[in-house]
């Protein structure tokens, strides 16, 4: 039928404990959850919303402005071959006169030190350990910092193995001392990680991590997933606090 309804769907999975976020920022998309899948520790939601069809008005426009920029290429394309080759002779001769000239020898310049990223030395960082875990703010600072390290105190609000393996682990970080209990700041992720990718160290370095460990975690930012509501990150150490 003409009046059918068209949808286009989505499916997300998430950690256990952020599935309200990441409905409630899918639905402001227009969005609608049609089915919801829990596991254990993990759940797949799966999303629709009408499709919005390309008006056919727009699309002839579109097609007609396809031709006309093709001929207007072709044509530019044309007349300035014709001065391509006099401005490619007159470089030639250019760089002919310049091979006798004495060339400087380049000086080296010295790369600044790796800034890492604190609450103290960053106002926005601090803001962001204090916000929403689905808010904009996260995306604003994985965009602005991507590559770069950041140091916070935090601790482990969730753990689970990663695939079929039971030596690697997908670890959900947040800020502050409540693990589990967690409700302010980013949902920091460390996937697909072993313990010795953490860096353990301190006075005392257990011997595995478990969920409410507190530490001073020190990590590469990576990406921001809108859809997870999950700032990724690479660990680069952990100290026992």
């Amino acid at each position: 039928m003409a009046d059918e309804i068209k949808y286009e769907y989505k499916t997300v999975k998430t950690l256990r404990g952020t599935d309200g976020l990441v409905i409630s920022k899918m639905q402001k998309e227009g969005w609608e959850l049609v089915e919801q899948a829990q596991g254990n520790l993990r759940s797949t939601l799966n999303f629709r919303r009408p499709k919005k069809p390309l008006p056919r008005l727009l699309v002839g426009a579109a097609a007609a402005v396809f031709v006309i920029l093709a001929v207007v290429i072709g044509v530019g394309s044309a007349l300035s071959d014709g001065d391509g080759k006099r401005d490619r002779a007159e470089q030639s001769a250019a760089a002919a006169g310049e091979k006798s000239s004495t060339t400087p020898t380049p000086t080296a310049i010295k790369s600044p030190a790796t800034k890492v990223i604190t609450p103290d030395n960053d106002t926005r960082f601090a803001a962001l350990l204090k916000a929403d875990s689905c808010d904009d703010a996260d995306l604003d600072f994985a965009t602005r910092n991507k590559g770069q390290t950041v140091a916070f105190n935090g601790s482990v609000v969730n753990m689970a193995p990663h695939g079929d393996y039971d030596t690697r682990y997908d670890i959900l970080l947040g800020p502050g001392d409540k693990g589990p209990n967690t409700t302010v700041g980013p949902a920091f992720k460390y996937e697909n990680v072993n313990i010795s990718d953490l860096g353990l160290t301190g006075k005392s370095i257990p011997a595995t991590v478990g969920t409410g460990d507190k530490f001073r975690f020190v990590a590469k930012v990576g990406e921001f997933s809108a859809n997870q509501c999950l700032l990724f990150l690479e660990p680069i150490s952990t100290e026992t606090r």
